[in-house]
């Protein structure tokens, strides 16, 4: 779905989840203080998320012909990416 779009219309796109990310993700530095990965880590993790889900959901055959879906799945991608990784976080920071 990602590489059918133009170039033109896939910039605006991930620069608005970029948008997005940086506002979650200051939410998130604010909420999670040094738990977190700072606003920026954040933003990066939060984009790589969103990215990555709808890309292996394209993977398996998911076609997202609506667009609430695919902003669903995306964030769902992105909030697993973030708890996975803070959970990580607070993992090794217990040793």
């Amino acid at each position: 779905m990602l590489w059918n779009l133009e170039p033109s219309w896939l910039m605006m796109g991930v620069a608005g989840v970029i948008v997005m990310a940086l506002f979650f993700g200051s939410a998130l530095h604010a909420i999670m203080q040094e738990d977190g990965f700072g606003p920026i880590g954040n933003m990066v993790l939060f984009t790589a998320g969103f990215f990555t889900a709808i890309l292996v959901a394209n993977t398996y055959g998911i076609d997202f012909r609506n667009l609430t879906l695919a902003v669903a799945t995306g964030l769902g991608g992105a909030f697993a990416v973030i708890a996975v990784l803070a959970g990580v976080k607070g993992v090794f920071a217990r040793f």
